[in-house]
């Protein structure tokens, strides 16, 4: 929701990469640069195909995603907040960017990023980037599970050069007769091959140990499927090349005025809110992984606004703190932030020198890799015993990931939100009732304790024992052991003593 997703690649807790701040004293900054020169160059590996792929999936030029990767480097790893975590495009936001493209056009996208991180900046100024960890986890992991089912659901129809149909239910509906399109293609069937391929290199390649450390797996799956491609030269699907300057598309008046719009308002705070719950909550893995400087939030929030608003200002995708690339850096043994900033830097050079580069590779193979990296958004370990320990958030996970496949991201996440609300609400409101008959012969008032909290999720029961009390008897109702009492209650309770004193023969006294 990882914490940053937990279950994702790296955020097990194991403590990697950089060593006590007493012990990094000695070291020399030389030392360091070695350090993070090496880092670099492994999370630029990993950046090229996910940025990438995420482009392509979210609906726009596939130099975006580079343009996004490349502030995310030299932008927001310059700033202060997580000094090892990388930020970049990520599947996170995929499904959300996809709909809005589709809905309100690419010249806007760059609207919403700017709007979006401008948004971030005022809630790292406001100080509220703390408070992303009071968000439920399930919420959290039922949020990318969503995206998960939604992402693996559109690239099934990627993995087979198909155009993939609108909304998380089509694509679901569309799948058998996909399927039954593809077993009469040849055309399909080869793209597929390249694509089952791809994720078969990237489930395999880190259980090779030498390769995975000379080639990390999305790069290398990547590889030999354009190899492949390259020698079988099937009909399949590449990836369009426009150049990085020709898909820079600062936005204009006319985008601007859209704010207006409330589906655009929206758009703009998912965009926020989503972006900076998923970076906040992969910094927390982060920290777990290394024993340097702890993560400032607010700090945190103000360089992922910042990035986000330069994204805008490009016309780019949005960005998150990915905890893939993080992970990566961290066990490459990065020091400091400069390793962050150098994979910026050969993002920009691969981008303006290399750019052909990106029209070898097939997309079924990109495809491959975002089912695999949506397969990891889906905590699957987790839920068994999520499901034995904690019931009620094993089904706000999955509420919320069914309500975002159904509906979409922002609805999804409000009604993840709402039922964590109401199960803390009912766990919280505890109140029961204590009666005594103080004297033996049953002459005297019973004494009614009312202890916890007194809520209306909790009144019917409340009314039901004390309409259960003998009418013929007084009774003194002790309200003083209450933690809380509503409104609600309030009226209820002295609307019983007020219907009791009339039917009955004794009264209610209430100690208060």
């Amino acid at each position: 929701m990882r914490a940053a997703r937990p279950g994702e690649e790296g955020s097990g807790g194991e403590r990697i990469g950089t060593g006590a701040p007493g012990r990094e004293r000695g070291r020399s900054p030389l030392r360091h640069l070695r350090a993070d020169f090496t880092a670099s160059l492994v999370v630029f590996l990993v950046a090229v195909p996910l940025c990438v792929g995420v482009a392509v999936a979210s609906g726009v030029p596939a130099e975006l995603g580079l343009v996004t990767g490349i502030v995310g480097g030299l932008v927001t790893g310059l700033l202060p907040g997580s000094s090892l975590q990388v930020s970049g495009p990520a599947a996170g936001l995929t499904v959300l960017v996809y709909e809005a493209v589709r809905e309100y056009g690419i010249g806007t996208l760059g609207v919403l990023v700017l709007a979006a991180g401008v948004l971030q900046l005022a809630m790292g100024a406001l100080r509220l980037g703390r408070w992303f960890r009071a968000i439920s986890v399930a919420v959290v992991q039922g949020m990318l599970a969503g995206i998960g089912l939604v992402l693996i659901a559109g690239q099934l129809y990627s993995l087979v050069d198909a155009e993939a149909p609108a909304g998380g239910l089509a694509k679901i509906g569309g799948v058998p007769g996909l399927v039954v399109d593809t077993l009469g293609s040849g055309t399909a069937l080869s793209a597929l091959a390249i694509g089952a391929g791809t994720v078969v290199v990237l489930v395999l390649w880190p259980r090779v140990p030498v390769a995975s450390q000379v080639l990390p797996a999305p790069l290398a799956a990547v590889a030999l499927a354009t190899v492949a491609t390259a020698v079988w030269d099937p009909p399949v699907a590449r990836v369009r090349v426009q150049g990085l300057l020709d898909v820079v598309r600062p936005p204009g008046g006319a985008e601007f005025a859209r704010l207006a719009e409330i589906g655009v308002l929206g758009t703009v705070v998912a965009f926020a809110l989503i972006a900076s719950a998923e970076s906040l909550f992969s910094a927390a893995a982060v920290d777990r992984m290394h024993d340097g400087p702890r993560t400032d939030y607010d700090k945190e929030m103000i360089a992922q606004g910042a990035g986000n608003t330069v994204c805008g200002v490009l016309g780019a995708l949005p960005m998150t703190a990915v905890i893939v690339r993080s992970s990566a850096n961290v066990r490459a043994g990065a020091r400091t932030r400069a390793s962050r900033v150098l994979h910026g830097v050969w993002l920009l050079v691969f981008a303006a020198m290399f750019p052909a580069a990106l029209g070898v590779i097939p997309l079924a193979s990109l495809a491959g890799v975002l089912v695999h990296a949506g397969w990891k958004l889906i905590p699957v370990r987790e839920l068994p015993p999520l499901w034995r320990e904690h019931r009620g958030e094993a089904v706000i996970l999955g509420v919320t990931a069914i309500a975002i496949v159904v509906t979409n991201m922002f609805e999804g996440v409000l009604i993840g939100l709402l039922m964590a609300i109401a199960k803390s609400a009912w766990e919280t409101s505890h109140v029961h009732l204590e009666v005594s008959d103080p004297t033996p012969e049953g002459t005297g008032p019973i004494l009614v304790r009312v202890l916890g909290n007194a809520t209306f999720l909790r009144l019917p029961r409340l009314l039901d024992e004390l309409e259960a009390l003998p009418r013929d008897r007084a009774i003194e109702l002790d309200l003083t052991g209450l933690r809380h009492l509503d409104h609600a209650c309030r009226t209820a309770l002295t609307v019983w003593a007020e219907r009791h004193n009339a039917e009955g023969v004794e009264p209610v006294r209430v100690a208060t």
